[in-house]
């Protein structure tokens, strides 16, 4: 079937990538997709636990806490990754719950394009300001010196990562939950090998980290595009052609997620900031917390990516009851897993401060984090739901503004208090507060969302059977983009 533009097909959907959501459990399809997705990302947040456990027992403080602060910068860049891989997956899945799938490869092709992109420049500015960025979380001297050199070996490469990120998001909104697990996994189990290799037998230390980094961030890619090509042949050739012509939908998504993501790290800055007032035992027992959070929390982590496809295929495909009972099964899945996983971190906290050699300050965070502070992970997991559901629906400016609102007003006052009233453990207790808030209006505004859905059901293209022209999103790429 020919779609009116010279030498192209409309493909029709087949076996392997038709929109496999739109039908069976909903509650089926959240913890498969949430608990497949967490396999890959447990494993990519376990290796970074394993780095810092490696760098704690090479013996010096400051290595830790230079961890802590270059830990903090990369969360920048790859925050902005994970929020053009979130462009990618919402525009593929509704393309694929439409039954469009040429469109779905040219998004994916669009959106890759938009990453490298970005993934070129935003290092460029980080890496020529890295003692201004350093000295923003209080990084100074020696750790300073030890945090820049980490990075500087890492931060060139966000191209790989954020491309792999997109390649698998382009997965997931197949329905392709298992594929979308293996790169992950692989990229992790790369950089567990390489690390005592590196650290321990060719005595690099810290720079054998970042090394091993690297070279799971190239295995991760491979593993993501050979799947993605050889299924689905997900992507059309690069041409800068296609990236200007669908500027207007991949940026409506991927700016507007990447600025939401970026929120984190900056909250994430805050914290750390304070958390340096009280010395070196308080930073490194932040940079065990971030570490151990997305480990024992990835399947919540991993949530917020694998909710989107679900919600965007049977948004896609007009069938709103199945959009609302994923949103509540969703929010009824965190609160499930949340506090299973706080009882068994209450069981072994001991072992876990043991295992990092955790003393006096530091031992006493990640204590305090193990229980009661870990049960917050519940409003946060209640944000990504309702952050998925704001993208999908083509609301994404609403998750900015929560994500920021978050990170600065429900994180910086909160922190600063605690902080005066507690110490470091007020800090801790703090961040932990200010998130219910901002929680709690996040829950009521996805909801409201899905009750009144926008009409541009369809991709934003004007050619698009579904795509409603009186909105003002079809009004806007209209006037910019033009017919295709």
């Amino acid at each position: 079937m020919v779609d009116g533009r010279p030498g192209s097909e409309r493909f029709e959907m087949t076996t392997e990538n038709k929109a496999v959501f739109t039908t069976g459990s909903i509650m089926r399809h959240v913890s498969v997709s949430s608990f497949t997705a967490s396999i890959g990302l447990m494993a990519i947040y376990a290796v970074d636990l394993i780095d810092l456990i490696f760098i704690s027992m090479l013996g010096y403080e400051v290595l830790a806490a230079a961890a802590g602060y270059a830990s903090a910068l990369m969360f920048f860049t790859s925050a902005i990754n994970i929020g053009v891989s979130v462009a990618a997956g919402v525009l593929a899945s509704r393309s694929i719950g439409s039954g469009d799938a040429l469109e779905a490869r040219e998004f994916a092709t669009s959106t890759a394009m938009f990453s490298v992109l970005t993934s070129v420049i935003i290092p460029l500015i980080l890496l020529s300001n890295i003692e201004f960025f350093l000295g923003l979380l209080g990084a100074g001297g020696k750790v300073a010196e030890l945090a820049a050199t980490y990075l500087w070996i890492i931060i060139p490469f966000t191209w790989v990562s954020g491309l792999s990120m997109v390649t698998v998001a382009v997965l997931r909104g197949y329905g392709e939950n298992r594929m979308a697990m293996y790169p992950s996994l692989f990229g992790a189990v790369t950089n567990a090998v390489l690390d005592p290799i590196l650290i321990f037998g060719l005595d690099m230390g810290m720079e054998g980290a970042a090394w091993a980094t690297v070279a799971a961030r190239f295995v991760t890619l491979g593993f993501a595009l050979y799947p993605a090509m050889r299924r689905h042949n997900a992507f059309v050739a690069p041409k800068l052609r296609l990236l200007w012509r669908d500027y207007q939908p991949v940026s409506y998504f991927a700016v507007r997620a990447a600025l939401t993501n970026v929120a984190t790290p900056i909250g994430t800055a805050i914290v750390i900031r304070e958390m340096s007032k009280f010395g070196p035992e308080a930073v490194a027992g932040m940079a065990v917390i971030g570490r151990l959070t997305p480990v024992a929390f990835s399947v919540i982590w991993a949530l917020s990516g694998a909710i989107g496809p679900i919600i965007g295929q049977n948004f896609g495909a007009g069938k709103m009851e199945r959009v609302r009972t994923a949103y509540v099964d969703a929010l009824k899945f965190v609160a499930i897993y949340v506090m299973f996983i706080t009882v068994i971190l209450f069981a072994f906290r001991d072992p876990i401060a043991g295992l990092f050699g955790a003393e006096n300050l530091t031992r006493t965070l990640i204590f305090l984090f193990c229980f009661p502070v870990a049960l917050a992970a519940f409003f946060n997991g209640a944000i990504f739901v309702a952050s998925a559901s704001f993208n999908t629906l083509g609301r994404p400016s609403y998750s900015t503004w929560l994500n920021w609102g978050q990170n600065t007003l429900g994180t910086w006052p909160f922190v600063i208090v605690g902080g005066m009233l507690l110490g470091a453990q007020g800090v801790l207790i703090g961040q932990a507060i200010g998130s219910v808030v901002f929680a709690s209006i996040a829950i009521w505004l996805g909801w409201r969302l899905i009750q009144n859905p926008p009409d541009d059901r369809g991709m934003h293209r004007p050619h698009h059977p579904l795509f409603g022209h009186g909105s003002l999103i079809a009004h806007t790429l209209h006037k910019h983009a033009g017919h295709r």
